[in-house]
């Protein structure tokens, strides 16, 4: 988009109030100005409009170029709020540019947490667990997703929530209310934890062909929210014997992974575990 001083309000300010503007003084005849401008206008296509470029001829609009104190070009104004917030002059790299971009979009991820909080706020916990799933998907090592995501998981999985909050940097875990949240999620993990049945660990140690006992241990632990050890029998059972049960070890350990989607990290090892035995 080219603007003019009749149309600057328009096309920079008020657009500016909704997403940041670039706002590109070039010339005809400006040799660096024929490349940045194609590939300002790429990026712009690229980031599919979450800015907006927008172009003034220095010839043709001397007064914008005046009021802006432009002395060479290109130069490039970053507007934000009807503010200018930052600006450089030269074709810089795409690299570069892509980085002084990406310093001026509000983080995606940052609106899906708001959105959180507000579902936690109106008793939403489903809503606000979607949410938090969508952000550590896509950002799995976004502190606070992981921090709210772990309270969530506190009551009905406390071995998950103490996965999730293990998973902090030590910068947040020093922090007293998550040290204290930490604590009781290991409280509570230890305190749902039931042992295993005397029986099926005798049958075991006395028969580790014992696929029975080992599919019966299993679900034992997957009541207990076990993943880990519940995986293990399971892997067991498909190293052992993969027609048992109509591959019944295979379909549980699919089945497990879907609960325990709460843990990535353990649903990718045992995964790749998996793999290994079947291929």
């Amino acid at each position: 988009m080219e603007t003019t001083l009749e149309r600057f309000q328009a096309d920079v300010i008020d657009a500016s109030m909704e997403k940041p503007v670039l706002l590109d003084f070039w010339a005809p005849w400006c040799g660096p100005c024929k490349s940045l401008g194609p590939l300002l206008e790429k990026l712009e296509s690229q980031y599919g409009g979450r800015f907006l470029l927008v172009k003034v001829n220095t010839d043709e609009q001397q007064q914008l170029a005046q009021h802006f104190r432009i002395r060479s070009i290109p130069t490039v104004f970053a507007i934000v709020g009807g503010q200018p917030v930052d600006q450089f002059q030269g074709a810089l790299p795409e690299g570069q540019l892509r980085e002084f971009i990406d310093r001026l979009l509000p983080d995606p991820t940052e609106a899906e947490i708001e959105q959180a909080m507000q579902a936690l706020e109106r008793g939403d916990r489903d809503g606000a667990t979607e949410l938090l799933k969508k952000v550590l998907a896509a950002v799995p090592e976004h502190e606070t997703a992981r921090l709210l995501y772990a309270q969530l998981l506190l009551e009905g999985d406390p071995a998950a929530a103490l996965a999730m909050l293990d998973a902090l940097g030590d910068e947040a875990k020093a922090d007293p209310q998550v040290a204290a949240l930490i604590a009781r999620a290991r409280q509570l993990a230890e305190e749902a934890h039931v042992p295993p049945p005397l029986e099926l660990v005798t049958r075991i140690a006395e028969n580790d062909g014992d696929l029975q006992a080992r599919l019966d241990l299993a679900h034992h632990y997957i009541e207990q929210k076990a993943w880990a050890p519940a995986l293990e029998q399971l892997l067991e059972i498909v190293r052992r014997d993969r027609a048992f049960g109509d591959d019944v070890g295979r379909r549980t350990m699919i089945d497990v992974f879907g609960k325990a989607s709460a843990q990535p990290q353990l649903v990718s090892e045992w995964r790749r575990r998996l793999s290994s035995v079947l291929f």
